[in-house]
């Protein structure tokens, strides 16, 4: 059956003109974006194959973000263009849950940094690590992707991330990685890291304020810095 076949309130284009987004299903608001289906299927049914992907049935679409255009072109009924355009919308949607200048942003503790960057980085496979440059009183100037590993490792250059600042002029940095497997205890490694960069950042006259580890709705602060404390 194809979708124009299906009863007025059960297409996605009409029942969303009715009743609004909120209405509709995961499956319903993708089927807008895929907008065509097969054949044999709907785009409703196509956007069911897509959710099924997940470990979770489609419960939580943070795993559409970590396909690639090729997992997604696995799919029967999404092609090249359909899958482009499912990842800039999820990837509109990252942006949108972050403050558009976050320049005017102030530090106040570690949760500030968990709230602004767990959707980025939570649902990330693979490690991401970040150096947030601040000023003196504790407001953001720029924030820098330091490394991308793999899914269980990412390579800290201490010299890379200090060059950064310098170049800057920071007096203040903070760290941040995350954990793809969900976990934010720090491992030896992060606090032999966190260590020496804090050593090799005070020669320099610069405070490494602190080390956030992000996990899946987690984090862990291992200097819990707070600016009212310091």
């Amino acid at each position: 059956m194809k979708i124009k076949e299906l009863p007025t309130l059960e297409r996605p284009y009409e029942k969303l003109e009715l009743y609004g987004e909120k209405a509709l299903s995961n499956a319903e608001l993708l089927a807008i974006i895929i907008k065509t289906g097969t054949k044999e299927e709907t785009s409703v049914q196509v956007a069911q194959k897509l959710l099924k992907l997940s470990n979770n049935l489609g419960e939580d679409l943070n795993f559409l973000k970590e396909l690639s255009l090729e997992e997604i072109t696995k799919v029967k009924g999404i092609g090249k263009i359909k899958a482009i355009q499912l990842k800039a919308v999820c990837e509109l949607a990252t942006r949108m849950t972050q403050p558009h200048n976050y320049r005017q942003i102030q530090v106040i503790n570690a949760r500030n940094i968990y709230l602004f960057l767990r959707e980025e980085l939570r649902v990330i496979k693979r490690e991401v690590v970040k150096i947030i440059i601040l000023n003196r009183k504790s407001y953001i100037i720029k924030i820098k992707d330091i490394s991308l590993g793999s899914s269980n490792f990412a390579s800290i250059s201490t010299q890379e991330i200090l060059n950064e600042a310098v170049k800057m002029g920071a007096s203040r940095i903070i760290l941040v990685h995350n954990h793809p497997s969900g976990d934010s205890t720090p491992s030896d490694k992060d606090l032999e890291i966190t260590d020496k960069l804090c050593k090799s950042a005070k020669i320099l006259g610069i405070q490494l304020l602190d080390h956030i580890i992000i996990g899946n709705l987690e984090y862990t602060s291992i200097y819990k810095y707070d600016l009212k404390e310091n």
